[in-house]
């Protein structure tokens, strides 16, 4: 490193100014070699982070996977610059060569911060909105986690969740939701820091945003403060002890800064998405009292300050496993048990409490679904979640359970009806750690959390989205209610599993495989009743194992019917009017393309045979299944929406009959 700016020692004060320079500085020149980024934020929000990861958060850059770590979420991911610096400056595993290719192929300093890609990084963020609502996940779980672990005299889980957010995140509708969700549970261990610059892209906030932000956080039931100067480091520091005081409502502290302190652009929408160029550059390293020719430069004096937390945060772990050591003599099965969710791994027979279905009485896979979820709750006690104020139709409830809002150790989340907030903070709670989250709405409403999801396939976090009301077959509520393009737009996303079982026993083994996987799964599941397959003739769990299996064969078959979901019995049903007429068909239930993409060659030409034409059959969307049936080939599907009527009536006037299906799959025998 190069000789400290100073000359002589420094005082604490001139030491943290010199720190948080340092921080602004590094930032900025990351930025400036890219060529590409935004150094506004980092240069007005640099006493925040500094003070967060220098002093007030309890973290430890030799162990970011801590699990009693605070956390940090930079919802504002623009501003990555500063994370990545802080994080270098704090002694993670983020090197100055690392910040020297920011935004580069294969970078672990990426253009927004990615989980998995960048040491002590906790989420993906980035699309505004999501990153705070992550981080009201994340306060959800710890204090769920708390109560269930936590004994007198043995805080094992006693935390905090720390957000950074600008005027984007609380423009973005999800904000709204998730802090109404975070004051009406009480999170009174998150805390929020909005970056309150009166700038946005375009030009002062005033062109789009005049509300009393303070007010409506105040009207959410939160703890509010304003701090009126950004570089007054001891009145953030005050505000934060004050938000730690309270315990019963999560905090929100305006900081007033200034966009592209320090810089000719401050002040400016300028300095906001674009490097600040050459000449700006020097300028800004003069007014800090920096070298003007020196890029990356890094004092020793502030070097050595910022890796103090190094030293402090083993220590506070090391305090940690003391703890728990002593907590696991006096409570050996909790401890084992929290050890085990932090690995997201499962109880050893835990599959043993998965209920099979018998054939006989009809069943939806919705009501199948809250079966297994119920009969698994025993031995899957990390299972955790909710709906979007649809509990009682799509069945995600532990009965008995107790509301976490009333009991902090109760597993059933009211999230109101708040889809993209409640699918954000399931990402939230999956990133935390310890818990397996859970949320639930109707399947068109998938549409409201799609960027979640796809957040969730990118982190690749062990989220569950459980879709209900699957089909047209929702009858009387019509197109609005009815989805069509669905299925299509959720499996076009990579890295999530698709599920659309056919019955019961199909879902039990969904539910089975969601739980054995890693990753992010959707289920898409029936309102109407199914029947059921014979378990004691069709190894079920084998079959949906491997994403789409033979249900139904011919010998020889002369067309492949392909159905998913209550789209099979149709089939089957074809498959008998076709055997009257001498026509051999063979029926393929297809529940998962994700897992069925994952199988060799080999077993996929087992399933569908080269040379034999192929139909398939699916309440949705056309497009895509022409991978699977060849141009040669026929799908019975949805290129319109809807209608209004019985469900029954939707699907038979929309043609998903055996009558129709058998017709359609003549004309493709030769």
């Amino acid at each position: 490193m190069t000789p400290s700016v100073a000359e002589k020692p420094l005082n604490t004060q001139a030491l943290d100014q010199l720190s948080i320079d340092t921080l602004r500085l590094l930032a900025v020149d990351a930025v400036q070699k890219a060529n590409s980024g935004h150094p506004g934020a980092p240069l007005g929000c640099a006493p925040i982070a500094y003070l967060l990861f220098h002093k007030l958060m309890k973290h430890n850059p030799s162990d970011s996977k801590w699990a009693d770590r605070d956390r940090f979420v930079l919802s504002n991911g623009h501003a990555s610059a500063l994370l990545y610096s802080s994080l270098f400056l704090s002694g993670y595993m983020v090197t100055l060569d690392d910040l020297k290719s920011f935004r580069q192929w294969h970078s672990r300093t990426p253009g927004h911060p990615e989980r998995g890609d960048t040491d002590g990084v906790e989420v993906t963020t980035g699309p505004l909105g999501q990153g705070l609502s992550m981080a009201v996940g994340m306060a959800i779980a710890e204090k769920h986690l708390a109560a269930v672990y936590n004994r007198p005299g043995f805080k094992v889980v006693d935390h905090r969740t720390y957000a950074l957010l600008g005027d984007g995140d609380l423009m973005e509708g999800v904000s709204h939701e998730a802090a109404s969700l975070a004051g009406t549970l009480g999170l009174g261990k998150l805390i929020f820091f909005y970056d309150d610059n009166l700038i946005s892209l375009d030009g002062p906030t005033e062109l789009s945003y005049t509300e009393d932000v303070l007010k409506r956080f105040e009207a959410y039931h939160w703890h509010v403060q304003r701090v009126a100067d950004g570089n007054d480091t001891t009145a953030i520091e005050a505000a934060v002890e004050a938000a730690q005081a309270e315990t019963g409502r999560p905090s929100l502290i305006a900081v007033r800064t200034v966009i592209g302190y320090g810089s000719p652009k401050a002040g400016s929408n300028k300095s906001h998405g674009e490097p600040l160029g050459a000449a700006d550059v020097s300028a800004t390293k003069k007014f800090f009292g920096f070298p003007e020719d020196q890029s990356f430069y890094v004092p020793e004096d502030a070097l050595t300050n910022w890796r103090k937390a190094v030293e402090r945060g083993a220590a506070a772990e090391e305090e940690w496993k003391k703890l728990f050591a002593g907590y696991a003599a006096t409570n050996p099965e909790l401890a084992a048990e929290f050890e085990r969710t932090q690995k997201d791994v499962r109880k050893a027979g835990w599959e043993r409490a998965i209920p099979t279905f018998a054939v006989g009485k009809p069943m939806a896979t919705r009501n199948a679904g809250g079966a297994v979820m119920n009969a698994i709750a025993e031995v899957v006690p990390e299972l955790f979640g909710g709906a979007a104020d649809l509990t009682s139709s799509t069945k995600t409830i532990f009965k008995p359970g107790a509301n976490f809002h009333v009991d902090p150790a109760g597993r059933n989340v009211f999230f109101g009806v708040r889809e993209f907030a409640m699918c954000a903070a399931v990402n939230g709670i999956a990133a935390h750690g310890g818990l397996v989250p859970f949320g639930s709405t109707f399947f068109v409403f998938s549409d409201y959390c799609k960027p979640a999801i796809r957040l969730a396939a990118i982190m690749q976090t062990h989220s569950f989205f459980i879709y209900t009301h699957d089909s047209v077959a929702v009858g009387e509520d019509g197109p609005t209610h009815e989805p069509i393009e669905h299925l299509m737009a959720l499996r076009a996303v990579p890295g999530i599993t698709d599920f659309r079982p056919a019955d019961a026993n199909e879902t039990a083994a969904v539910w089975r495989l969601a739980l054995e996987r890693t990753g992010p799964c959707f289920m898409a599941l029936s309102r109407q009743d199914l029947p059921v397959i014979d378990p004691a003739s069709q190894d079920v769990y084998a079959g949906v194992s491997r994403g789409a299996y033979v249900l139904q064969d011919a010998s020889n078959p002369q067309v492949v019917l392909i159905g998913t979901g209550a789209e099979v019995w149709p089939a089957v049903e074809a498959a008998k009017l076709l055997a009257a007429e001498s026509i051999r068909a063979r029926v393929v239930s297809f529940p998962s393309w994700k897992i069925f993409e994952e199988q060799p060659a080999a077993y996929k030409t087992s399933v569908l045979p080269a040379g034999v034409p192929r139909l398939a059959v699916e309440a949705g969307s056309t497009l895509g299944w022409w991978k699977y049936v060849g141009l040669d080939g026929d799908v019975v599907g949805l290129d319109r929406f809807g209608a209004s009527a019985p469900g029954a009536t939707v699907l038979k006037e929309l043609g998903f009959t055996a009558e129709n299906v058998a017709a359609r799959a003549k004309k493709l025998v030769k």
